[in-house]
Parts: C-alpha cells; sequence; structure tokens
C-alpha cells in the first residue's frame, strides 16, 4: 500500500506536497507505456481533500486496482487545500464536501476561486446524491459517491473530469481570442482609415500606407495616420505616435486621428489645429506621462510646395526626380508634453516637384537596433537605404525601407515599435 501525504492546517508554513506516484499492482514496461499514452504524457497531478482516513486509504486503493498512473496528493483540510493549490495547480481535485473547515459548497467556492484550472470531483455520502448535482451546477466537473465506487468507474470520472476542464478552458481562450479579434478590427479600423479623397480633384494624388505592429504587441499601438482632401482641392496628411503600447494608447490614437480629420474639414489649419488636437489629448489620455508626436502636411491644389507643422516628430522624406532627401523643419514639442504650449507650432513650406512625393513615418522604422551596442537605424541610416532604392514606385519602395529596416534589426531584438507610413504621390494633370 502506497501512502498519501499528509498536508493539515497545522502545518508551520506551506511546502509543496509529497506526491506519490501510485502504479498499477504488478506494473510492467508494457503498462506504464500504456498509461503515459493515455495521459498524453507524464501523469497528471490529483489532489486528494479528504480528513477522513478511512475514505483516503479508500481512494488510495482505487487508483491501485485501476491500473493507470497519477502523482497521488493528499491534503486533511481546507485551510491545507488552499496553501497546495496556492503553490501547485493540479489536473484534478478530489474535494469532500465534509471538512472539518468547510461544509457543503462553501468548500468547492474556495477551492474553484484559488484553482480556477484545476478539474473539481467531489465525493458524497450514499444519501447525498443531491448535494453533488448541486456541486456539479456550482462549477464542478462531476461527483462521486462513496459507497458506489469502482476502480475503472473511479479512474473514468477522473479522466473525463480533466478532459472536460481543458475543453472548457480551451472554450474559454477561444472566446477571449475572438473577443480580441473583434477589439483588434475596431482598432483597425479606427487606425487604419480609408484616405477621404476627391472624385474630381484638379490634383490627383496616390496614397501608399503601411502598418506594422510592433512584435511585442497583442493589440495594436498608438501610431496613426490619415489622409483627406478638403473641397477647395488641397490634400491634407498626418502621421502620429502616441507614447507606450496597449489598448489605451491605440484607443487615443484613434480619438487623436478622427478629431484630426473632422478639424481639418471643419477649417482648422496650422497652430489653430495642433492646439485643438492637444486639448484633445489632455482630455482623454489616461495619464500625465501620455503624450503624441505627430507631423501634419497640406500641398494646396496645383502647389509646388508642401506646408509642414512638426511636432516632436521625425523628420520626413521627399523625392523627386533628383533622388531622396531628408527634410527635418523647425517645430514645437509633442502635444501634451509642455501643456499649453505658447509659442505654437510653426509652419514651414517645402518645395515640391510637380510630380514629386513625401514619405511620411513614425520613429518605429528608425529606432531599430542594427548591431550589438547601442547604435540605431535612426534617419541618416534610412535615407541611405532610400537613396539605394529611389528609383522604385510608391508601394515597392516603401515596402523595400520597411523590409530592410526589420532585416538589419532582426538579429538584435527586431522593430519593437509600431510602424506608420504613409507615402503621397501628386501626379498633376497634364
Amino acid at each position: 500500500m502506497v501512502s498519501t501525504s499528509g498536508l493539515g492546517a497545522q502545518r508551520p508554513a506551506a511546502p509543496a506536497p509529497q506526491q506519490a506516484v501510485i502504479p498499477p499492482p504488478s506494473a510492467s514496461a508494457d503498462r506504464a507505456e500504456d498509461s503515459l499514452a493515455l495521459w498524453n504524457g507524464a501523469p497528471p497531478y490529483v489532489l486528494l481533500i479528504e480528513d477522513d482516513e478511512g475514505d483516503a486509504v479508500l481512494v488510495e486503493e482505487l487508483v491501485e486496482d485501476s491500473g493507470i498512473e497519477v502523482r497521488l496528493g493528499r491534503a486533511r483540510s481546507l485551510a491545507g487545500a488552499l496553501d497546495v493549490l496556492e503553490a501547485e495547480a493540479p489536473e484534478c481535485v478530489l474535494l469532500d464536501l465534509h471538512l472539518p473547515d468547510a461544509q457543503g459548497l462553501d468548500g468547492l467556492k474556495k477551492v474553484l476561486a484559488v484553482s480556477a484550472e484545476s478539474a473539481v470531483v467531489v465525493l458524497t455520502g450514499l444519501s447525498e446524491e443531491q448535494a453533488g448535482l448541486a456541486a456539479v451546477a456550482a462549477g464542478a466537473q462531476d461527483y462521486l459517491v462513496k459507497g458506489r465506487l469502482e476502480p475503472d468507474v473511479f479512474m473514468r470520472a477522473i479522466r473525463y473530469a480533466i478532459q472536460r476542464k481543458r475543453t472548457e478552458l480551451a472554450a474559454s481562450a477561444l472566446q477571449a481570442g475572438r473577443l480580441r479579434a473583434e477589439e483588434n478590427a475596431r482598432l483597425e479600423r479606427g487606425l487604419l482609415p480609408t484616405p477621404l479623397l476627391l472624385e474630381d480633384a484638379a490634383d490627383a494624388v496616390t496614397v501608399c500606407a503601411r502598418y506594422h505592429p510592433g512584435r511585442s504587441q497583442t493589440l495594436l499601438g498608438g501610431d496613426f495616420y490619415d489622409v483627406v482632401q478638403t473641397p477647395d482641392g488641397a490634400t491634407h496628411a498626418v502621421v502620429g505616435d502616441v507614447s507606450g503600447h496597449g489598448p489605451s494608447e491605440a484607443a487615443l490614437g484613434v480619438c487623436l486621428r478622427v478629431a484630426w480629420r473632422s478639424f481639418v474639414m471643419a477649417g482648422a489649419r496650422g497652430a489653430e489645429l495642433l492646439g485643438l488636437l492637444e486639448r484633445i489629448l489632455l482630455a482623454e489620455r489616461s495619464g500625465p506621462e501620455i503624450f503624441a508626436t505627430l507631423v501634419c502636411v497640406t500641398r494646396p491644389a496645383g502647389a509646388r510646395a508642401v506646408s509642414v507643422q512638426r511636432a516632436g516628430h521625425p523628420g520626413f522624406l521627399v523625392r523627386s526626380a533628383a533622388g531622396v532627401e531628408l527634410r527635418t523643419v523647425p517645430g514645437g514639442p509633442a502635444l501634451g508634453l509642455v501643456p499649453g504650449w505658447g509659442a505654437g507650432w510653426p509652419v514651414t513650406d517645402v518645395d515640391l516637384e510637380a510630380d514629386g512625393a513625401v514619405m511620411l513615418f513614425t520613429d518605429g522604422l528608425i529606432e531599430g537596433r542594427v548591431g550589438p551596442g547601442p547604435d540605431r537605424l535612426d534617419e541618416t541610416g534610412l535615407l541611405e537605404i532610400a537613396r539605394k532604392h529611389a528609383e522604385l514606385p510608391a508601394e515597392p519602395f516603401v515596402d523595400t525601407l520597411i523590409q530592410t529596416a526589420q532585416a538589419l534589426a532582426a538579429d538584435w531584438g527586431g522593430l519593437a515599435d509600431d510602424v506608420a507610413v504613409l507615402h503621397l504621390e501628386w501626379n498633376s494633370p497634364t
């Protein structure tokens, strides 16, 4: 006879329980292999919570007689069991409904609260079948009547309880995954908008946009972009980046993008536009440490220049027949970094050829490490890559820059931040 370990409430500490691997009476190599195949791996850990020595011996004999291996541990009280459950979650808990410190469903509720991933099978007396049914309704996987147990039925109940619990957890994880996917889809619709372009605009603009979530993100981050053309034919674009990562920052990014589009369509321009965006950020951010950088570009219809505003954001690329240049115009602090910034954000005109293009991006594209030290790709490295591929059309050009940046950072942690890129190319009518 193999005895289980005693884990009563009078222990001075809560060490991990001693567990006995209970083999079949005449265990052979073949039957051991069959047991491993049955459990699809190592024998499961089963915790018996039982204060009655006779009933505990009965459970041990049932396990031995079943010919199936389990790691059986024992606690003599609910308090002792809860300490064990906090240290290691068993695959299955065999719970007596009458313990010195817990009666009826009270013990079950406490076990489920501490070890939600464990299957629970309650043990009842001959006259307590209704209590067993109530326990199943309260969250147990099954109940067993002590006076009606046979080894094969007993072990089958444990196996089925474990399998049902695994199925329940898998279904719960699947549902959580679906909810996350739905949340991602809602964020994508906000962060990755459809450009609002005029059908009969004097200037035709081609938009190429890319968004890559950071490698450590389970949700989209706070990078955002948008493009609209107003009734006067002007093209307006923005690329921004909310500090931090997670759903709150992503939601704030959506809020700022929608606000930017609304303010532009309502006629806000220049310092007024960024001032309004900062007021939105201050009202909606989750904490005073949150800020946002952005760059705004406006090209009036038929103009040979773009007007640029920059709030703590990196520079941008200008493409022309002569090649690619990096431009960094005067700007102001990131939105929310210096609330009430009185100097405003200056507007700077940057020359652009008739068929020229600009590429705006967030710092996730240039902050990847490219070596064993602290070296980053930075704007200079991006410009070098861009000049090597200056002849490429818009989409291959953007994709090549992103893929090259990812490849350079692959051995040093990858691009950990979100990457948003917006390429705008105007094709003036002839």
